[in-house]
């Protein structure tokens, strides 16, 4: 699996799954165009790739300003040349009873970075992408195809971000641009869950219990969204047993709500 001289546009790359899949990215010869909010921690990432050997450029921006996008295109394109692969990853979570929230504006806020996040980044670089006959990848979640009880917001959005790239996967059809989508469960070593929105909209911050045994390392999950994209899989499910939870959701949706629910209260 090699990825030499390919242009590739990672978002949320400062941290987490992010500076992971770029890191892999450059370890297998990519040249990488790393965006996200935070510059210095863009640098130290992209330093990173760089010792592991591939090309590095950084572009410091919001995934929810659609003229970020196209500035981060545009960088991509004059530093490259063009665009062989989007990665949308930029994502924010939460972590509350629907009842129990203040206002409703963490639920726009969710939309706006999960949803019109990769929907801004696609459209920016689209163009780029047919023109290499490309590959765009998003970061979705198991949670797109199932419900999760203190998410709803969360869920909510990535059930549009699955909407929309099952439907933009049709459209594409005939241009040569594949659209992988990446559903991991939870992952280990990042700060999403920290990080992610509470009642009152601030953020659940440090304290609550680790992930349970059925976490995915990062590494192991970048790994496989690699080779997702190298073989242009139209859909990987991180681990790959969760494939079974949308089918019980239609034949047994009670008991996949029992199996959820009792997974959540042990989550603390």
């Amino acid at each position: 699996m090699s990825f030499e001289n390919k242009s590739v546009v990672v978002t949320g790359a400062s941290s987490g799954l992010g500076a992971v899949l770029a890191e892999s990215f450059a370890a297998r010869g990519a040249s990488l165009t790393l965006f996200a909010r935070r510059q210095p921690d863009l640098e130290a990432v992209a330093e990173r790739c760089r010792a592991a050997g591939g090309k590095a450029i950084v572009f410091a921006g919001s995934v929810s300003e659609l003229d970020d996008c196209r500035k981060l295109a545009a960088a991509a394109e004059a530093e490259y040349g063009g665009i062989d692969v989007l990665v949308a990853n930029a994502g924010v979570s939460m972590w509350a009873r629907f009842d129990e929230t203040e206002d409703t504006q963490l639920f726009r806020d969710l939309i706006d970075v999960n949803y019109m996040g990769a929907v801004n980044c696609v459209h920016a670089c689209l163009p780029a992408i047919k023109a290499r006959k490309g590959v765009i990848t998003a970061v979705g979640s198991i949670q797109g195809k199932i419900p999760v009880p203190l998410h709803t917001g969360y869920v909510a959005s990535k059930h549009a971000l699955q909407g929309f790239l099952d439907t933009l996967r049709g459209e594409l059809d005939s241009t040569g641009v594949d659209v992988v989508t990446a559903l991991p469960h939870w992952l280990r070593g990042t700060q999403l869950r920290s990080n992610a929105y509470a009642q009152d909209g601030g953020l659940v911050g440090e304290g609550r219990r680790g992930h349970s045994k059925e976490s995915v390392s990062l590494e192991a999950c970048s790994e496989a969204i690699l080779r997702a994209i190298d073989r242009r899989d139209r859909e990987v499910v991180i681990p790959w047993k969760l494939r079974l939870l949308p089918w019980l959701k239609l034949i047994a949706p009670r008991m996949l709500d029992r199996i959820v629910s009792g997974e959540m209260k042990r989550q603390g």
